[in-house]
């Protein structure tokens, strides 16, 4: 199967005018990405043989493209990593994956990522040649030196099937994972996303997630090459910028955690216009109220708004119900390419399973083999530890995390389903729900809620509001704690373990 690589070699030679990324004033044609990725390849394997890693530590930029692609020519896997991560993750993960070159840049959010790669790498015993992107590089070396190669070495064949990409888990329940994908596990989830998202040459994605993400990083690389997409990025989220953009460059498709989605919409109505040029919003990695979907379908020209559900492991396990807008708003969509089933699960409610999930855009492994020990099952089915119950028939609702769910005297509730329906509220304007131990009852259940105006509601407007839903009463939870916002990581998650922690140290 054509690979990445290919693939821009044939644009740059059958459109090299075509623009392919706009980052700011920069707008990178085919051609110019060819000349500059080929070079880069030539430097990247005199510097380590093929096979080898790279990582990069970059916000939306266009030199990731460059750095992603040249490590695809150069048959080098690409490790992207998130720029939020500070010393101790960034320690681990250069070590476990043994990076012999990551790009930085010198400084980004006030923050100092020359000093920082300075103490990490000090106590590494084969530690990576760092590239600093974008201002003075000191002792390391700078990413227009890599350009002064005087000759191009011959770049080699690439197999479709080896590692194309290495992506770390945010760990949020124990060490980082790496994730492997091969150039055809993502080729297969691109195809996915052109069959089902209404993708069409000439079409331009907004790119506010991050590009260490999977989804940040396939709109961004990906796409422009296999599906002739143009990438808007933004390397910080300002929801009226963001605005501004889509209109200017007439954006056709954005895709976002529940943040995103929120901020789109209120701009959107700030700058009263309804974005005619959007087809599609992709809601996903994060718990994504039905109502939020609801307002947006309903506020937008044209925009078909969906929630997802997928897993770094398998990308978009759930294509959302883009041809379905009565299941949209409710449910987490059909599976697309890839093959679901539940399986029981002490912590499912009744009628619930255990997600597991197997098709083409699946991981081809762990870095580490151990932590495939309890990833699969004998069918190879991917056991994801996310909860889910089928809806008319092939519709997927997830209700929770297995370790997420909440057990009070015997019952066991599912956060995700009370948190959809409070995010009805009037009064709330986000919210967590985490169980907290509990002398007499095993554990409770706490809301975190940031209100839309003060002081926010107690917990008898929680269970008035429930009970008018219909919802069972011991679902309702017994305290409230009134929070200025809730903690998440860059793809929008909330870090619940993070919320549980601090409230349980407070008691």
């Amino acid at each position: 199967m054509p690979t990445l690589a290919d693939a821009l070699c044939d644009s740059a030679r059958r459109t090299p005018e075509r623009v392919l990324l706009v980052d700011g004033d920069i707008r990178l044609d085919c051609e110019s990405l060819y000349r500059q990725a080929r070079t880069l390849a030539a430097a990247l394997l005199s510097r380590m043989p093929t096979g080898g890693v790279v990582s990069f530590m970059l916000p939306n930029w266009h030199e990731a493209a460059v750095v992603y692609l040249a490590a695809t020519m150069a048959g080098i896997a690409v490790n992207p990593i998130l720029p939020s991560l500070r010393d101790r993750e960034l320690a681990f993960i250069l070590g476990d994956v043994d990076s012999r070159m990551i790009f930085v840049p010198n400084e980004f959010r006030q923050h100092d990522y020359v000093s920082m790669l300075d103490r990490v790498t000090r106590g590494m015993d084969s530690p990576p040649e760092v590239v600093v992107v974008r201002g003075e590089s000191g002792r390391h070396t700078a990413y227009a030196a890599l350009f002064e190669q005087q000759a191009e070495a011959g770049l080699p064949a690439v197999d479709s099937a080896s590692v194309r990409m290495i992506l770390y888990t945010s760990g949020t329940t124990g060490r980082a994972k790496g994730v492997l994908h091969s150039h055809d596990s993502i080729h297969a989830l691109i195809c996915q996303l052109r069959d089902h998202w209404f993708i069409d040459p000439g079409d331009k994605f907004l790119v506010p997630s991050p590009i260490a993400h999977i989804g940040g990083s396939i709109y961004a690389f990906e796409c422009p090459l296999l599906l002739g997409t143009t990438a808007v990025l933004m390397d910080r989220w300002d929801p009226d910028e963001a605005v501004a953009l889509m209109v200017a460059e007439q954006c056709t498709h954005m895709a976002g955690a529940t943040p995103f989605l929120e901020g789109l919409l209120a701009a959107a109505e700030r700058a009263d216009t309804r974005l005619p040029d959007l087809k599609v919003f992709i809601c996903g990695g994060a718990s994504v109220p039905p109502s939020l979907i609801r307002r947006a379908t309903a506020y937008f020209d044209r925009a078909v708004v969906t929630r997802v559900y997928g897993s770094t492991e398998v990308p978009v396990t759930t294509v959302g119900s883009p041809t379905d807008p009565e299941h949209a708003a409710d449910t987490d969509g059909r599976p697309g390419i890839a093959t679901v089933k539940l399986v029981a699960h002490d912590a499912a409610p009744p009628g619930s399973g255990e997600i597991c999930a197997r098709g083409p855009q699946m991981l081809v492994g762990y870095r580490n083999p151990e932590d495939e020990r309890d990833a699969f099952d004998d069918e190879g089915y991917f056991r994801t530890g996310d909860l889910a119950q089928w809806v008319d028939d092939d519709y997927l609702v997830v209700t929770g995390r297995a370790k997420d769910i909440i057990i009070r005297s015997g019952e066991n509730i599912a956060p995700k389903e009370v948190e959809d329906i409070l995010g009805g509220h009037p009064g709330i304007a986000e919210i967590a729900i985490v169980g907290l131990p509990d002398a007499r009852t095993g554990e409770r259940a706490c809301a975190v809620i940031v209100p839309a105006a003060s002081p926010g509601p107690d917990v008898e407007s929680l269970r008035d509001f429930l009970i008018d839903s219909g919802v069972a009463k011991f679902k309702v939870p017994e305290q409230v704690v009134i929070a200025e916002s809730l903690p998440r990581n860059d793809a929008g998650k909330v870090l619940k373990h993070q919320i549980r922690a601090e409230l349980t140290k407070a008691e």
